[in-house]
């Protein structure tokens, strides 16, 4: 069973992982991460660095001492979710037929300028959560703090089950991946981090008509959260979410809030 958690260092990862790394100021992205692709090494996983445009050129081609070489997705700039996801897949049939025991990805991220930029990263990091999830796969995706601005960090750490490193506060919520279409909410939902669950959600919709969320470990979502999740249930058509697992206090205020309505297409459960 998934669980959400903060490790100490990247020693700690575990089979289906998927972790958010904010990196110190002075960190490289492959001296810092030597333990953690060394262990694939020895524990038989393949060792999959996605990396873009400059970024590729400190990455050792053939790190002293492993062997495998890890392989390098070279990507010019941000890539958009469908290209990564379609490498990343690619890379774990094969390593399947290599005899490997799965693959082990690690992702320094950086912020696309591109209009739209910010939402196709967290549709991208979904994609890759639902992909560690199912697959077994661990993946570590490092962000330097200093290239993002705060609020996209933020938002951007809540769709990542597990986080280490440098980091400003606990996010406020999480959503990540338990099943085909099926996302786990946790933490608190208020006005301070309303947009950034609308985002996830949205993400999550984008290519699926319905999805179901689970709410057994969410503590609490106020009237700025629950406009947000009917929003990014409305934003394309056709699209229906499932609420299960709300606490009682939770169904009350959704009703209160005149939200259990027919032409609403979220469905709160118990």
């Amino acid at each position: 069973m998934r669980a959400a958690r903060a490790l100490a260092t990247l020693d700690e990862v575990e089979v289906g992982d998927h972790v958010c790394w904010r990196m110190d100021p002075s960190a490289t992205l492959f001296t810092d991460a030597r333990a953690y692709v060394a262990d694939g090494a020895l524990y038989g996983d393949k060792i999959v660095i996605v990396s873009s445009g400059s970024d590729a050129s400190g990455v050792p081609r053939a790190p002293k001492g492993l062997s495998p070489a890890p392989v390098v997705l070279d990507f010019p700039g941000p890539a958009d979710a469908e290209s990564v996801l379609a490498a990343v897949r690619r890379e774990a049939r094969t390593a399947v037929r290599e005899g490997f025991r799965g693959i082990r990805v690690l992702a320094e991220r950086t912020p696309s300028p591109a209009p739209g930029g910010a939402e196709d990263l967290l549709a991208q990091e979904l994609k890759l959560d639902e992909f560690a999830s199912e697959s077994g796969a661990i993946v570590v995706c490092a962000f330097r703090p200093s290239l993002w601005d705060p609020p996209t960090l933020d938002g951007v750490a809540c769709v990542h089950p597990q986080e280490t490193g440098r980091r400003a506060r606990h996010p406020a919520f999480r959503m990540f991946n338990t099943g085909t279409d099926r996302w786990n909410v946790d933490g608190v939902i208020d006005s301070e981090c309303a947009a950034a669950f609308n985002s996830a959600v949205r993400a999550a919709v984008r290519h699926t008509p319905r999805v179901k969320l689970s709410f057994d470990a969410l503590e609490m979502i106020d009237a700025a959260g629950m406009h947000a999740l009917v929003e990014a249930a409305r934003h394309l058509p056709d699209r229906r979410i499932d609420v299960e697992g709300a606490n009682e206090t939770v169904r009350l205020c959704w009703e209160l809030a005149g939200y259990a309505v027919a032409d609403v297409p979220v469905v709160m459960a118990a």
